[in-house]
């Protein structure tokens, strides 16, 4: 990392700039790049997938720790500073021009790799959504992601909370997700409006017996109409209220005071 020359440097000398449309943010602090590099634990030797590394800022952290990355960057401008990253550690990077959306990752690794990545805040809560909704155990080995604070403490949220919605049950009902750290707004060129933060997600073992499009329909309607009591809300659902009564949840409560654990044992009376 000393002999790489410092990053504004590099953006400067190929003209680089954020680009709003494509939702970058670029981070410069390398003591903060090499904080969320060890996030996933150690890194020597592992395949890491980097969506949107842009001028490969987080990508000199993540090779530094001697993880082999394969990046797939959609801004062809980024190509040319990414190629002499690739330069300065030999073997060790692979990029790949394109749209993470329209890529399907899992036919570029053997193993689990782990997802470490910046993401563009445009595409971020998409780009979760399909990661924790593929097969399990899933094709990845961990998540280590950048979202706006708003979506991270969705992510993580409990029960009873503002927070608390569709996102944390999808979250949360095979994987264990927690904040690993805050970023400031101030760390990032140009500074968003809204503050950030590092989310870690680790995969765990799928309750059985029970189907994720069935989980995803009954939590849709009951947080589709948040402030109605379940009653209502998850009427739609054929045998959503005989589960309910079934395992012994009121069905005057709303969905927000509803256990990720009582949303799965209802799902899987509906079979």
């Amino acid at each position: 990392m000393t002999d790489l020359p410092p990053l504004r440097e590099v953006i400067a000398r190929h003209g680089l700039t954020a680009s709003k449309a494509l939702g970058q943010n670029f981070l410069f602090d390398a003591q903060l790049l090499a904080r969320i590099a060890r996030v996933p634990g150690d890194l020597d030797g592992a395949d890491v997938l980097e969506i949107g590394p842009g001028p490969g800022g987080l990508t000199r952290a993540l090779l530094a720790a001697g993880a082999r990355v394969t990046a797939i960057e959609r801004d062809h401008r980024c190509i040319p500073a990414l190629a002499e990253l690739g330069d300065a550690f030999p073997g060790q990077l692979t990029t790949i021009e394109g749209d993470a959306l329209a890529i399907d990752p899992r036919a570029l690794f053997d193993g689990k790799p782990h997802i470490v990545a910046n993401l563009p805040y445009n595409v971020g809560t998409a780009l979760l959504v399909s990661w924790l909704s593929a097969e399990w155990l899933p094709w990845w080995g961990s998540l280590t992601l950048m979202f706006q604070r708003e979506v991270a403490d969705r992510i993580v949220a409990a029960p009873d909370t503002d927070a608390y919605g569709r996102l944390a049950v999808l979250s949360q009902w095979r994987s264990t997700p927690r904040i690993a750290m805050p970023v400031h707004r101030s760390a990032f060129t140009p500074p968003p409006k809204v503050m950030s933060a590092v989310v870690h997600i680790v995969p765990t073992a799928a309750p059985e017996g029970v189907r994720l499009a069935t989980l995803e329909r009954l939590t849709a309607a009951a947080f589709g109409q948040r402030r109605k009591m379940l009653r209502q809300s998850v009427r739609g659902v054929p045998g959503a209220l005989e589960g309910l009564e079934a395992e012994g949840i009121d069905s005057a409560r709303r969905a927000e005071r509803v256990s990720v654990a009582e949303f799965v044992a209802v799902a899987r009376r509906l079979g």
